[in-house]
C-alpha cells in the first residue's frame, strides 16, 4: 500500500476500539481495500495513528464478521466475497426480513409509526447526501426498528453479524443503474406497508425489494 486509505485519528476517544473498527469496517465496505488485498500491520498503524494491538484487535474483530480472511502465509486479507456466499445472505435475508415485517405490522402502535418514519428520514438524508456510511448506518437503524417492533430480538443479533457482508453486498447494489427502482423507494415502501398493519402488504414490500438487489447482485458477480 503506498498511498494512505484511512485518516488518522488525532484525539483517542474512550471507544478508540470502536472508532477504529468502524473505519476499517467502511473502508473495507466502500473498496478502498480490494478483495483479497493484504493489510499489513504497520501501514494501518501509521495511517490511523494507533498501536499494533489496536490493530490486530480490529482485525480479529473484521475477522468474526466475515470481512477479513487470515490465510496461512500471508495473514490478513480482505475477505473475497463469491455469488454463492452472497446468495446465501440473500436467502438468510429473505427468510429473517420477512417474517419481521409481517409481525412489526402486526405489532404497529403510535410510537413505533413514528420511530420507523424518524428512521426512515434518516435514510432519506443519508441517500440524499450520498455519503456512504451515512447510509449504511440508516439502514441498520431503519431495520433495527422493524426487528424490535417484531420483537425478533435474536434474529436481529444474527443480521448484525452479517450486517458487514451486507454492506458489501448493499455497495455493490446501490451503484447499479440497472434496478427495478431506487434503493430508497423500496425502504419507503416497505415503511409504508408496515406501518399500515397490512402484514402481507409487509411481507410482499421486503419480498419485492430483495427480488430486486439479488438479481442485480447475480449479475455484477456474473459479470
Amino acid at each position: 500500500m503506498t498511498a494512505s486509505k484511512l485518516t488518522k485519528i488525532d484525539h483517542p476517544p474512550a471507544t478508540l476500539r470502536d472508532m477504529v473498527q468502524e473505519r476499517m469496517r467502511e473502508a473495507i465496505i466502500e473498496g478502498a481495500f480490494e478483495p483479497g488485498e493484504r493489510l499489513v500491520e504497520r501501514p494501518l498503524c501509521d495511517q490511523l495513528g494507533v498501536s499494533r494491538t489496536v490493530v490486530r484487535e480490529t482485525i480479529r474483530y473484521l475477522e468474526a464478521e466475515g470481512l477479513v480472511e487470515i490465510l496461512p502465509g500471508r495473514g490478513p486479507i480482505v475477505a473475497i466475497m463469491t455469488w454463492e456466499d452472497a446468495r446465501q445472505i440473500y436467502d438468510i435475508r429473505r427468510m429473517l426480513e420477512t417474517e419481521a415485517a409481517e409481525n412489526c405490522a402486526r405489532n404497529m402502535t403510535p410510537d413505533r409509526e413514528k420511530a420507523l418514519r424518524h428512521a426512515l428520514d434518516r435514510l432519506r438524508r443519508g441517500f440524499k447526501g450520498k455519503t456512504s456510511g451515512a447510509v449504511f448506518r440508516a439502514t441498520a437503524d431503519f431495520y433495527s426498528e422493524i426487528f424490535d417492533g417484531a420483537g425478533h430480538h435474536i434474529a436481529w443479533d444474527i443480521v448484525q453479524r452479517l450486517n458487514g457482508r451486507i454492506s458489501r453486498l448493499r455497495m455493490m447494489t446501490l451503484s447499479s443503474k440497472d434496478r427495478d427502482q431506487p434503493g430508497i423507494a423500496h425502504m419507503e415502501q416497505i415503511c409504508e406497508a408496515i406501518v399500515s398493519g397490512n402484514p402481507a402488504a409487509a411481507r410482499n414490500a421486503v419480498e419485492r425489494h430483495l427480488d430486486d438487489t439479488t438479481k442485480i447482485a447475480e449479475r455484477l458477480f456474473a459479470g
